[in-house]
C-alpha cells in the first residue's frame, strides 16, 4: 500500500509542458519504497524534438542578443524563484533520493547560490583587446558553443543541475536536460521556475528516462555542440569516446576514492568529526566521498577508539526528521551492491569494527537502510580499497613513512579530492602539491564554493564545473584582427 499519493508529473520538452513519449514509470522514496511521483520515459523522439527546439530557440533575438545585465537579471529571478521555494523543494528532492531534510536544504540553497554567483560572472566578464603584433588591432571574444546537453546524477540532482545550467545560460547556450531516471523532479522544478523567471520557451528541455536511450541520443545528436556529464566513470568513457568522434567538447564529473590523511600532529577532534562527515554524510553516496583514511600509526589506536566513539552516536533514520544525519540509500538495489563490497572485503581479510548490517527496527523495515560502516586490515591494493563502492564505508589504513603514505594514496585509477589533518602548513604544501587529484581539503572536508573550480583527474574526470571562468567552458572563442593601415596590403602591388 502506497503511503504517498502518487503525483504525475509532467516535463518540459521543446517548449511544452507534455509527457514524454515512452512508457510511464514510478519513482519510489527510498525511506519505505511508496511511489513518489510517475511519469512518462523519454524518447528519442523527445531528444530531437528538444534538440531543435533549442537549436531555434537559441538563435532567436530574445535570447542570442540579451546584453549580459539582461541575462544576469534573468540568472538572478532564477535564483530568487529558488530561494522563494526553498523548504518545498527540499522536501521535493527529499523524496526523490532520500537524503536527510537538512541536506537537501543546504543543497537547494547552494543551488540559487549557484545562479547569484553566476549571474555576476555573467555581467562582469570582460573580453580582451590583445597586444598588437603589427599595423592592426587583435581582439578576442567568446561566443556560445550552442545546444549543450546535461547529464545529473542522483545523489545530489538541484545542486549539479544548477552547476551546469547556470553557467551555461550566462553562455548564451540553450541546455537539454537528461536528469538520473530515478531523481527527475528538480530538473523539471528548475526548468518550472527558468521559465517563470522569463527563460524563453526552447532554451530548456527536461528529458527522463533510461541513460541507455536518452542519454545516448543526445550525446550522438549532430546539434549538440557540449556535453556537460556527472555519473559514473564507464558511462563517462563512453561519452568521451564519442565526444572525440563528433570534435565535441567534454566536461567529466566521474568517480572517486578519495583518500583523506591524518598526520600525527592533528588535532584529533577535528580530525575524528572531519572524516565522519566525509564518509557517512550523505550515506557516503557522495563522488568525493573520503572512504579510506591513512592514520599515522603514532595516533592510529587514539584517532580509531574516537572515530568509533562518534559513530556509534551517528543518526540513523527517517530523512524527514531535522535530527537524522543518515538516511537511507538511494535504493534496494544499490544497498545490494554495497553489502556485497563488505563481504568482499571480508573476504580479502579485513575485520568490521562498526556496522556492516542493515539496522533493524520499524523505522527501517521498508527503506534501503544501511548502517555506518568501519573496517581494517586491509591492504590498499585490496578491491575495497580500489573500487569506488558509493556507500557509507570507510577503511582505516595506518602509515608510517610519508613517501610510502603519498605512493598509497596515488596508486588508484582516480584523483577526484583528498583530505589532510595536520598543524603544521609545510606539510600540506608537500602532502598537497604530492597528491593527484582536483580538490585538496585541509583541517576540513566536503566543503564546496561556486567560486572554486571543481573537477577530478585520472579517471575521475576531465573539464572543470564552478569558477568565474566556468561560464568559459559553454562558450567557444573568436579572433578579431582591425586592419589601421592606411595604404593597401602590399602584397598585391609587389
Amino acid at each position: 500500500m502506497n503511503t504517498l499519493d502518487p503525483t504525475h508529473l509532467q516535463t518540459f520538452i521543446a517548449g511544452q509542458w507534455r509527457d514524454a513519449s515512452g512508457p510511464t514509470y514510478a519513482t519510489e522514496y527510498p525511506h519505505d519504497g511508496s511511489t513518489v511521483a510517475t511519469l512518462n520515459a523519454a524518447t528519442t523522439d523527445d531528444v530531437n524534438d528538444a534538440v531543435l527546439a533549442a537549436e531555434k530557440a537559441r538563435m532567436k533575438p530574445d535570447w542570442a542578443h540579451l546584453k549580459p545585465h539582461e541575462r544576469a537579471a534573468m540568472l538572478h529571478r532564477i535564483a530568487a524563484g529558488i530561494r522563494g521555494r526553498s523548504e518545498e523543494l527540499a522536501q521535493l528532492q527529499r523524496l526523490d533520493n532520500g537524503k536527510p531534510i537538512k541536506e537537501t536544504r543546504a543543497l537547494v540553497a547552494s543551488a540559487a547560490g549557484t545562479f547569484q554567483f553566476f549571474a555576476a560572472a555573467c555581467e562582469t566578464h570582460e573580453d580582451a583587446i590583445t597586444p598588437s603584433r603589427g599595423d592592426f588591432v587583435t581582439m578576442s571574444v567568446h561566443e556560445p558553443l550552442g545546444v549543450v546537453g546535461a547529464i545529473t546524477p542522483w545523489n545530489s540532482p538541484i545542486a549539479s543541475e544548477a552547476q551546469k545550467l547556470a553557467p551555461a545560460l550566462a553562455a548564451g547556450c540553450a541546455v537539454v536536460f537528461k536528469p538520473a531516471e530515478i531523481t527527475p523532479r528538480m530538473a523539471i522544478e528548475l526548468a518550472r521556475i527558468a521559465q517563470q523567471a522569463g527563460v524563453p520557451d526552447g532554451i530548456i528541455s527536461v528529458l527522463p528516462g533510461k541513460g541507455s536511450i536518452v542519454g545516448d541520443a543526445l550525446v550522438q545528436h549532430p546539434l549538440v555542440k557540449r556535453i556537460a556529464f556527472t555519473g559514473g566513470t564507464k558511462v563517462g568513457m563512453g561519452i568521451a569516446s564519442i565526444g572525440a568522434e563528433k570534435l565535441m567538447p567534454t566536461s567529466l564529473e566521474l568517480g572517486g576514492k578519495s583518500p583523506t590523511i591524518v598526520c600525527a600532529d592533528a588535532d584529533l577532534d577535528h580530525a575524528v568529526a572531519g572524516v565522519l562527515y566525509g564518509i557517512f554524510s550523505s550515506s557516503g553516496e557522495s563522488c568525493i566521498a573520503g572512504s579510506r583514511a591513512f592514520v599515522h600509526a603514532s595516533v592510529y589506536d587514539e584517532f580509531k577508539s574516537r572515530l568509533l566513539e562518534g559513530v556509534k552516536k551517528l543518526r540513523v533514520g527517517d530523512p524527514v526528521l531535522d535530527s537524522t544525519q543518515m538516511g537511507p540509500l538511494v535504493s534496494q538495489s544499490h544497498r545490494v551492491t554495497v553489502e556485497e563490497y563488505v563481504q568482499l572485503g571480508i573476504d580479502e581479510g579485513a575485520k568490521v569494527l562498526f556496522g556492516g548490517v542493515r539496522p533493524i527496527g520499524t523505522t527501517f523495515d521498508k527503506g534501503s537502510y544501511y548502517t555506518p560502516t568501519v573496517m581494517e586490515g586491509l591492504n590498499n591494493s585490496a578491491r575495497m580499497c580500489q573500487e569506488e563502492i558509493f556507500g557509507p564505508v570507510l577503511v582505516l589504513l595506518p602509515w608510517s613513512e610519508e613517501a610510502d603514505l603519498i605512493a598509497q594514496c596515488n596508486d588508484n585509477v582516480y584523483g577526484l579530492a583528498a583530505g589532510i589533518w595536520t598543524r603544521d602548513y609545510k606539510t600540506v604544501w608537500r602532502l598537497g602539491r604530492a597528491l593527484q587529484t582536483g580538490t585538496v581539503w585541509v583541517n576540513t572536508y566536503k566543503v564546496f564554493s561556486a567560486s572554486t573550480p571543481f573537477g577530478g583527474v585520472k579517471m575521475s574526470g576531465t573539464g572543470r564545473e564552478k569558477g568565474r571562468l566556468g561560464i568559459l567552458e559553454y562558450t567557444t572563442q573568436k579572433s578579431y584582427y582591425w586592419g589601421l593601415n592606411e595604404a593597401p596590403m602590399p602584397w598585391s602591388n609587389s
